[in-house]
């Protein structure tokens, strides 16, 4: 029995989110890399959002899989990121993972930093 939870699709992760996670991974040359979104206290609003690349996956995370791409959520930054969307955009000001949360009270000015 698998002991890693599945992620209910109140989380949205984005094709453009997972497309270019797929290409970051293809550039790195490993195929066990999984991207992990994470929420650590910090910023200028209270938490900070984080992304990095992991090969593991613990018993705890939840876990979703779009295009092939594996997204980890450890179970503190769950309860932050349900009912958000993890997406990429690219503009004038530059190209990067955004994320929309709906339980975010309030946002700094960058857009990295919420308050709950």
């Amino acid at each position: 029995m698998n002991a890693v939870a599945e992620m209910p699709s109140i989380l949205v992760f984005t094709d453009n989110a997972a497309n270019k996670v797929k290409e970051l991974i293809e550039e790195e040359g490993n195929p066990s890399l999984k991207l992990r979104v994470f929420v650590t206290g910090g910023g200028c609003s209270g938490f900070q959002y984080g992304f990095t690349f992991d090969e593991e996956v613990s018993e705890d995370d939840t876990t979703m899989e779009k295009n092939g791409v594996m997204l980890l959520i450890d179970p503190m930054s769950y309860q932050y990121l349900v009912g958000a969307e993890i997406d990429y955009s690219e503009g004038l000001e530059g190209s990067q993972f955004v994320i929309r949360n709906p339980n975010a009270a309030s946002t700094c000015g960058c857009g990295s930093s919420f308050s709950a």
